[in-house]
């Protein structure tokens, strides 16, 4: 990726984070200690990068390597100065209003954490202390809207995938929308993008003036996945974990779509916790979709789920195959299911109390070199908590793929090491394979894919 043209300006945010403390404005200096500084560069340098074709953090870091973000507090708020910033980000010298609005959801965000991590009222080390962070984290950025009925649809897929798989996507959020469903992705391109795109066609045409399109990411997604400029809800959640948590707790039903290694960590997850015994009675309806042409991707996904977790974990999900309406219908029908058994729980609407997460799906996982290796991928282990240990192989493939600590960790030892039984590798790394073959690990026109792995039985 070669340096685009570059610009220099100043701006001011509007109705989200007017001031910052003196001590927040030191902590985001880069006099400071430098490493939330770094977090917030890195982050806002992939917001002004919003509509670039890159999905590698360490390419568009090398980029932009005199991009500088000077913070400033005056008597009217904060302002933001911007030294050798992506001119693309810009109209006429003012910035573009989405832009603005995502650049100070990062900075708001990245700040609340901070203060919170040294908050004595949080508590990591206990699976309840995690999920009242996340949920502290969510309401501090007004995504928790009490009393508004379940209509969130998470949508997960593949930021690679082909243009019919991607207006295939348009079609589904157009449909969901006509039924005044609201969308919340990943917030990036490809099937980050596709849904909301045909929701908010659908919802002018419903003339529904407040449609919402949330996107929940983390500071090593986004630094390789611009967010897309329909996001008008934007989340940096601390980590991977964070994210998907906040993902299945505010998200009343998911639609998974083609895609790559990061969309079979996400499915793992959210089978993981489903399948948990706590959660056996809890509706959430979850539906694999493409157009017909995906039929055989959508086909093998299910293959490897029933070859290493098991027929139970088939059960949480349906497939329907290039029907955008039935896809849009099966969602509706669920959504009163989860209305109706949160009514009679006296279960909040907007954050899902009720579903049990276990601690092992909640605390971070390091990719480096030695935790890949270390894995336990036996089919002898509890489905759910093989689920979990899958989830974190694909987790270290996506950091080895788009992350640039992953990437630079690579460079320097080599591809990871994915160690287990023959049951469970075979599959997996047929399943591997076939990404690799379909072009779903990185996005098309670059160089030919490297794998950043060794799948070893």
């Amino acid at each position: 990726m070669t340096a685009r043209h570059v610009i220099n300006a100043s701006v001011s945010p509007k109705g989200s984070l007017e001031t910052l403390s003196q001590r927040e404005v030191q902590q985001l200096s880069a006099a400071g200690s430098g490493s939330i500084y770094s977090l917030f560069r890195q982050c806002a340098l992939a917001i002004l990068n919003t509509g670039a074709h890159v999905d590698n953090a360490k390419t568009i870091l090398e980029a932009y390597r005199d991009f500088e973000i000077r913070i400033h507090q005056q008597d009217r708020g904060v302002r933001l100065e911007l030294l050798n910033a992506p001119a693309d980000a810009f109209v006429d010298g003012e910035m573009i209003a989405s832009t603005r609005e995502m650049l100070f959801s990062a900075l708001r965000d990245i700040v609340y954490t901070e203060n919170e991590l040294d908050s004595q009222r949080i508590d990591l080390s206990s699976s309840q202390g995690i999920s009242d962070y996340v949920f502290h984290l969510l309401r501090n950025a007004r995504t928790l809207r009490p009393g508004v009925e379940p209509k969130i649809v998470v949508c997960w897929g593949g930021h690679s995938i082909s243009s019919e798989e991607y207006q295939y996507t348009k079609k589904v959020g157009h449909e969901l929308g006509l039924r005044s469903l609201d969308v919340c992705t990943g917030c990036g391109p490809g099937v980050m993008k596709g849904p909301m795109k045909g929701a908010t066609i659908s919802h002018a045409k419903q003339r529904i003036t407040h449609g919402r399109y949330l996107g929940l990411t983390e500071p090593g997604i986004i630094a390789a996945e611009a967010p897309n400029p329909i996001v008008n809800e934007l989340v940096i959640l601390p980590d991977i974990e964070k994210r998907l948590e906040a993902f299945v707790r505010v998200g009343h039903g998911i639609i998974i779509f083609p895609g790559g290694a990061g969309t079979a960590e996400e499915f793992l997850y959210l089978l993981g916790i489903l399948m948990h015994p706590e959660n056996r009675d809890l509706p959430f309806p979850v539906i694999l979709t493409g157009p017909k042409s995906a039929e055989p991707y959508l086909q093998q996904l299910h293959a490897f789920v029933g070859a290493t977790l098991g027929e139970e974990a088939q059960s949480h999900y349906e497939i329907i195959i290039d029907d955008p309406a039935q896809v849009a219908r099966q969602m509706t029908l669920g959504l009163k299911a989860v209305k109706q058994f949160r009514r009679e729980r006296n279960d909040a609407f907007h954050f899902n109390w009720l579903l049990k997460i276990d601690e092992g799906f909640q605390r971070p996982f390091d990719p480096t070199h030695e935790n890949m290796a270390g894995l336990q991928l036996r089919r002898d282990l509890p489905p759910h908590e093989l689920a979990a240990n899958l989830r974190r192989a694909f987790s270290g493939i996506v950091a080895g793929n788009v992350k640039d600590k992953g990437i630079r960790l690579i460079e320097k030892h080599g591809p990871y090491k994915i160690h287990g039984d023959a049951a469970v590798m075979q599959p997996l790394d047929k399943l591997l394979q076939a990404f690799v073959a379909q072009h779903r690990m990185k996005l098309p026109g670059g160089a030919e894919y490297v794998p950043c792995y060794q799948v070893i039985s």
